[in-house]
């Protein structure tokens, strides 16, 4: 690992910087994706401030979440494979609300920030990796939730800084706002983008 993250301390309480021990999902599919060079493998600590963005209501749509429940399979049984296009990333969006909301019970806040990064992850695979389609996976363990978004580009993005009036290239800011842990791992075609973020089980 480059020195220069080794030694990268969490903002939130000094935790060095670690490996990922990220999942990569199985039948994984050049150029720079524009915003985390350097990062691979490494995981993200969580800010100590929320980002200001603005607020998605879990509780609309909710009809049309099942539906693409219902159309395009469950990303917590088997990786979702959607076209890398625009309208993509609300079907990805649904399908985190239904899962995040409904099938795992968990607060409208939380299914909010979930479906939040979930969005901005799938237009970064959109817009900047030039591929045909991407994966969606959810994964719930005791305490924690993982969103994976898999693309077929080996680029690696870069998180750089945002001003307050930025309207563009927020989604890693974002995503390092909102989640505890976040990070890139890299396949042997393509990589992972994740975050995780700590739950109350009930």
């Amino acid at each position: 690992m480059p020195s220069a993250y080794a030694d990268r301390k969490a903002r939130s309480g000094g935790a060095r910087g670690a490996h990922s021990t990220g999942t990569a999902p199985e039948g994984a599919g050049g150029g720079h994706d524009g915003g985390m060079a350097g990062l691979e493998g490494i995981e993200q600590p969580r800010g100590p401030a929320r980002a200001i963005a603005a607020r998605w209501s879990p509780a609309v749509e909710d009809e049309r979440a099942l539906k693409a429940l219902e159309l395009y399979g469950n990303p917590t049984e088997a990786e979702v494979t959607l076209p890398s296009l625009p309208e993509s990333a609300a079907i990805a969006r649904r399908l985190a609300q239904v899962v995040v909301l409904r099938q795992w019970g968990l607060t409208p806040r939380m299914t909010e920030d979930a479906v939040l990064l979930v969005s901005e992850l799938v237009g970064n695979a959109v817009r900047h990796t030039g591929a045909r389609a991407f994966g969606l996976r959810m994964r719930h363990r005791r305490g924690w939730i993982r969103i994976e978004v898999r693309d077929p580009s080996r680029g690696l993005p870069c998180l750089m800084p945002v001003q307050e009036l930025d309207v563009s290239g927020r989604g890693l800011f974002l995503v390092d706002r909102l989640a505890d842990r976040w990070g890139v791992d890299l396949l042997p075609r393509g990589k992972t983008t994740w975050f995780e973020m700590r739950v109350a089980d009930r």
